[in-house]
């Protein structure tokens, strides 16, 4: 089990590791301590550096929980479809504080084994989602579901672009901070 975190030993810890920038937010906004278990099926995992568990070294998340991080949308173009969607989930920087991530790169891994590495600084940058639902209704595995990591192509230029778009990852089933 681990303890909170008092302000002294998170500086502590910030000083004694150099981190980025991203990673230094993220482990400023986290808030050390157990996670629930999940009480659904699990859909999400998160292992590596991480300091919030709730099952051996790894954190689950269910749907509920993941809703319960608090949920925010946006609209936006894609190249998978046609016309404007919007896509609600949870902010990536939310989701990786929540578990007290403190590396700077994920791995995605999805449902099919396809994998890519998002730097941990993409997510503060350009508001990530860590999409549940597209037009309203959650996605189904058939359909990018059930989760899809987002970014808001429409908010700026360079993020229409191959880099951005291979790092968009759906059927998300794993992230490794690293």
């Amino acid at each position: 089990m681990m303890n909170r975190l008092g302000r002294r030993q998170l500086l502590r810890m910030t000083l004694a590791a150099p981190m980025s920038a991203a990673a230094l937010v993220l482990a400023r906004q986290s808030r050390a301590a157990e996670l629930a278990p999940p009480a659904g099926k699990p859909i999400l995992e998160i292992t590596g550096k991480i300091r919030v568990f709730n099952d051996g070294e790894a954190a689950r998340f269910d749907r509920a929980m993941l809703e319960a991080l608090g949920m925010t949308s946006f609209q936006t173009g894609t190249p998978w479809y046609t016309g404007p969607v919007t896509f609600e989930g949870v902010r990536m920087t939310t989701l990786l504080a929540s578990v007290g991530a403190f590396g700077e790169r994920a791995v995605v891994v999805a449902l099919n084994d396809y994998t890519t590495e998002i730097p941990i600084a993409d997510f503060q940058e350009f508001d990530v989602l860590l999409a549940l639902k597209r037009d309203g209704a959650y996605m189904p595995v058939r359909d990018k579901g059930p989760l899809f990591i987002v970014y808001p192509y429409d908010s700026r230029p360079e993020l229409r672009q191959q880099k951005y778009y291979s790092r968009s990852a759906w059927q998300v089933a794993k992230i490794i901070v690293k």
